[in-house]
């Protein structure tokens, strides 16, 4: 296969700082973790992080919300369009914040509620077709809607009523159930997310327990275990872009094979939102990795493992971003393949960067593996 420039470039940089971070893994055995920062950074997670993550979607559910409520007071291609885009700005600020996927995300299946993907044997796309085909006014409801199947109620089903098949019905009369449906998701949403960031706002909920890690923490009894967690949110957020995200629709650079894709296995093709949410990912990961200061964990002589895990953010992000135009189009277009190449190849190699390099600069022990479950 022939490799594109930037996929050239990166790979020497790759050639180049590999060296460096391998010798300084190997200087330090064990690693050592600086646990005077270590309150700081989680911190800073907390502060400067999640709880502003969890702001920006809250306020992205409810702008989606009103402008689904404008859509069905009246339907035209104008407000059909604004709905859209609110949807498309909800999911952009959603793949920001879903790595973190833990704590309140996970009490009452709220991420499934929010995301339920993937769908591989199409079970929640059955259901909401069967609900817009029965019409069936219970999922009208947020009381109701809450009730049912997890992949009937978030932005899997909504993309489904906004840009499926009969969505140019949501121009007229002839869409009212339909937008009506659509709505009560768009509510059901901004209820997750409120709760969401209730959560994390409380002084003495998640906060104190973040933040304080000691014996008698109930998820942190010291500052390795609170720092083992951070880091696997990074860890395990870059191992599902590389085998939940991209893999599904394009298993041709992972598995070396040559097939032409699966575009209709990628996250939100319809809207055309699937790269966009990929970049989003990443670009959410990036901010948390600088914003908490993850850098200040490293011993003093490790620092340049920060410096190639930030130019490997800021290249993948770069290139999801040049992927551009309906997936389907991109997996046909030789040069969208070669970027999803670059993104395949140095996603797994930044997983092993974080995973191995990192995680051994900070101390955790030989063999130890985020990417297994350890």
């Amino acid at each position: 296969m022939r490799l594109s420039l930037p996929l050239t470039l990166g790979l020497l940089f790759l050639a180049a700082v590999a060296p460096a971070a391998a010798q300084e893994g190997n200087a330090l055995s064990p690693g050592v973790l600086d646990e005077a920062a270590l309150p700081g950074v989680m911190a800073k997670a907390v502060d400067s992080f999640i709880i502003p993550g969890y702001r920006d979607l809250s306020q992205a559910t409810a702008e989606l919300d009103e402008k689904s409520a404008a859509l069905c007071a009246t339907p035209s291609a104008e407000t059909l369009e604004e709905t859209r885009s609110a949807f498309s700005d909800l999911v952009q600020k959603w793949s920001a914040i879903e790595i973190i996927r833990l704590g309140p995300a996970l009490e009452q299946n709220r991420f499934e509620r929010f995301l339920f993907y993937p769908d591989r044997k199409s079970t929640g796309l059955k259901q909401v077709q069967a609900i817009l085909a029965k019409r069936d006014e219970s999922a009208t409801k947020t009381d109701s809607l809450k009730t049912k199947s997890v992949a009937v109620q978030g932005l899997g089903a909504l993309e489904y009523v906004l840009y499926g098949t009969g969505a140019e019905t949501l121009t007229g009369t002839e869409g009212d159930f339909r937008c009506r449906y659509g709505t009560a998701i768009a509510q059901n949403l901004t209820t997750i997310a409120g709760e969401l960031l209730a959560a994390w706002e409380k002084p003495d909920g998640l906060q104190p327990v973040w933040k304080s890690p000691s014996p008698d923490n109930p998820l942190f009894r010291d500052n390795k275990e609170a720092a083992t967690e951070l880091l696997g949110v990074l860890v395990h957020s870059v191992e599902m872009i590389k085998d939940q995200r991209l893999r599904p629709f394009y298993g041709g650079a992972i598995d070396g094979k040559t097939d032409e894709g699966r575009p209709k296995l990628a996250i939100y093709w319809r809207s055309g939102n699937t790269m966009r949410s990929i970049a989003g990912n990443l670009r959410g990961l990036q901010t948390l990795f600088n914003v908490a200061g993850m850098e200040n964990l490293l011993p003093a002589d490790s620092r340049s493992i920060a410096g190639s895990v930030n130019f490997l953010f800021k290249t993948l992000i770069g290139t999801a971003e040049r992927v551009e135009g309906p997936i389907d189009a991109a997996l046909a277009d030789k040069k969208q393949r070669s970027r999803l190449d670059f993104i395949a190849l140095n996603a797994a190699d930044l997983l092993d960067r974080l995973n191995r390099d990192f995680g051994g600069a900070i101390g955790l022990g030989a063999g130890f593996s985020f990417a297994d479950g350890d």
